[in-house]
């Protein structure tokens, strides 16, 4: 259905939760270098258990790496700097679903290659930062998911 990118994620637990996501639903799951952790790490097999036999993960030595891996796909990257909503894009099967690092979210470089509207929000209290990264994750995934009727999904 989609394909799940994290770009220099750094907490193997929120890694793993993500394995376990894109297990359960069919999705892809791309990992850009460099890793906040040993692939092999514990902890994130741990959250993963054994879910990633059960998924495509694909780790990829940097943003371009991954954009080469998936020629013509289309980006849609989640930020807090955003002014779309999520609800507000039609995501594809095949979309890149991108998300940042736990602790910084998508580098401003990055941001600016892709136009504006495929930078998305996930709604929340002005007042907050911003949601953990598996959550965030899994409240884009289910959006897709609900746009295409949960389509393959029992």
């Amino acid at each position: 259905m989609f394909e799940v990118a994290l770009f220099e994620p750094e907490i193997p637990p929120n890694t793993g939760n993500v394995i376990r996501l894109c297990a359960n639903v069919g999705a892809g799951l791309h990992l850009i270098e460099p890793l906040g952790f040993d692939i092999s790490d514990r902890a994130l097999r741990r959250a993963g258990l054994d879910y990633a036999e059960r998924t495509s993960l694909h780790v990829h030595a940097n943003y371009a790496a991954l954009c080469s891996a998936l020629p013509g796909r289309r980006i849609w990257a989640f930020t807090t700097h955003a002014t779309r909503g999520l609800s507000e894009a039609p995501l594809g099967r095949g979309d890149i679903l991108l998300f940042g690092p736990e602790s910084r979210g998508l580098p401003p470089e990055l941001r600016a290659t892709l136009a504006a509207d495929q930078c998305l929000r996930i709604p929340m209290r002005a007042d907050s930062r911003s949601l953990n990264l598996s959550n965030a994750v899994a409240v884009a995934v289910y959006e897709g998911l609900r746009q295409h009727a949960y389509a393959g999904l029992a």
